[in-house]
């Protein structure tokens, strides 16, 4: 029998702020909200930061690149412009660039330094 991964958990500095955000280009809607910890559409956790903080013991290391949220989108160029309309202060990776294979890809930062890609469809 395999394990079933079940959620993708990020920590966020503001919550509501962090809701609003993957709401607004993603379209993600909360599932559940349980202090600290909201669950949104998809499987993505938000968490707090003071509250990883106390279970880690450890400082949070945002920009670490050591991983990236990856989403797919087939009208990358009407993203990009809601991206830059929405959220004009974000910090960018890469801008829109085509890969040698012919996928098209964004990459950026969430508000509280999280990576994330989006690329059309391969």
């Amino acid at each position: 029998m395999r394990m079933k991964l079940r959620n993708v958990l990020i920590v966020v500095k503001d919550i509501e702020k962090s809701k609003q955000f993957y709401h607004d280009l993603f379209g993600l809607d909360m599932v559940l909200d349980n202090d600290g910890n909201m669950i949104l559409t998809e499987g993505l956790v938000l968490q707090e930061e003071k509250i990883w903080r106390e279970f880690l013991q450890k400082e949070i290391i945002p920009e670490n690149h050591s991983c990236e949220l990856y989403f797919e989108e087939r009208d990358i160029e009407a993203f990009v412009q809601k991206l830059e309309r929405l959220y004009p202060s974000v910090k960018y990776v890469n801008r829109l660039m085509t890969h040698s294979w012919g996928q098209k890809v964004i990459r950026f930062y969430d508000l509280d330094g999280n990576l994330i890609e989006v690329g059309t469809p391969m």
